[in-house]
């Protein structure tokens, strides 16, 4: 389990990708692994982007994204879509409507189904947004299902949460963590 943890640190997509896989299907494998992994997270910034089906989610988050990559950020997405009732996987693929990123090393896209969660956020979501930010991702945006005002999950996990076009700070504290993470790229970080 530590060479998988040692390839994450160093950056290998395909072992971000089998991580991601692993914390997908629990078990002691994805336990270790995570326990490997949490001393490395904790330095990310958060953002969720919640809201009714329909109202651009995707589209913020991929704006998000192309911001984020501007100011020399590294990002992770998390796109969290409706199960398929025939696959059980996620049948929207919003990696298709982030196209623009899918050549970007800079940039890590994991759909993700809702696998019947309520509150519009996969089970596997936090554990995975602690993959990418072990992984060294600066940002992390998360994209929840869109169900409705019932949607409440992304606000625990999220540093900030981004609802149609409404911010909610989820502390005062926040203000504060976002001015520290959205420093230029590479000032005041040590690894």
């Amino acid at each position: 389990m530590m060479s998988l943890v040692h390839r994450i640190l160093a950056g290998d997509p395909r072992a971000l990708a089998q991580a991601a896989t692993l914390i997908e299907n629990p078990s002691d494998e994805s336990t270790a692994l995570l326990q490997g992994l949490f001393a490395y997270s904790g330095r990310a910034l958060l953002i969720g982007f919640t809201g009714a089906p329909r109202v651009g989610k995707s589209t913020l988050v991929t704006q998000a994204a192309r911001l984020a990559r501007k100011d020399g950020h590294s990002v992770g997405i998390i796109a969290v879509d409706p199960t398929s009732p025939y696959s059980g996987g996620a049948p929207l693929g919003d990696r298709i409507r982030m196209m623009e990123h899918q050549v970007d090393s800079g940039v890590v896209i994991r759909s993700m189904a809702s696998r019947g969660s309520l509150g519009g956020l996969e089970a596997a979501a936090a554990d995975v947004a602690l993959l990418l930010d072990a992984a060294g991702r600066e940002i992390i945006l998360i994209e929840t299902v869109g169900t409705g005002q019932g949607e409440t999950a992304i606000s625990y996990l999220a540093d900030v949460t981004v609802e149609g076009s409404s911010v909610y700070l989820n502390s005062l504290s926040t203000k504060a963590r976002i001015g520290r993470k959205m420093a230029p790229a590479g000032a005041g970080k040590t690894r």
